[in-house]
């Protein structure tokens, strides 16, 4: 139970009172996103990769995660997460990077992709 409540917490940085829009990207992220994606510092992959840090990060960045081999070459192309791609990734990741093993679970909504992108951005 503790577990799960660690998993599924907003990381503190997101609720320290100065973007009420991360927090509402932090609850869709624990609805949508957390069955499969950590944001927990230093937690390992789940079924996705660890998701903290992730702006600035380059694509298949964590090297603890097995990335499809579409991610992996973008990766190499050096590519790398800002607010563009995530928008895209999060819009319709096969579109995005077709071949990638997200599928098609994107936010459809972008006012929700928006709140998930400010929640992974952590504070400015």
């Amino acid at each position: 139970m503790l577990l799960a409540a660690l998993l599924l917490a907003p990381p503190a940085w997101a609720q320290d009172g100065s973007a009420i829009f991360a927090q509402e990207g932090g609850a869709l992220f624990a609805r949508r996103c957390a069955s499969c994606h950590s944001v927990a510092m230093d937690a390992p992959p789940m079924a996705g990769p660890n998701l903290r840090g992730v702006f600035g990060r380059r694509v298949a960045g964590d090297p603890r995660f097995d990335y499809s081999p579409a991610l992996r070459r973008a990766r190499d192309a050096g590519d790398a997460w800002d607010d563009e791609r995530l928008m895209r990734y999060l819009d319709d990741p096969e579109e995005a990077y077709p071949g990638s093993w997200m599928g098609a679970n994107g936010l459809p909504e972008e006012d929700e992709r928006r709140a998930v992108a400010a929640f992974l951005r952590g504070p400015e």
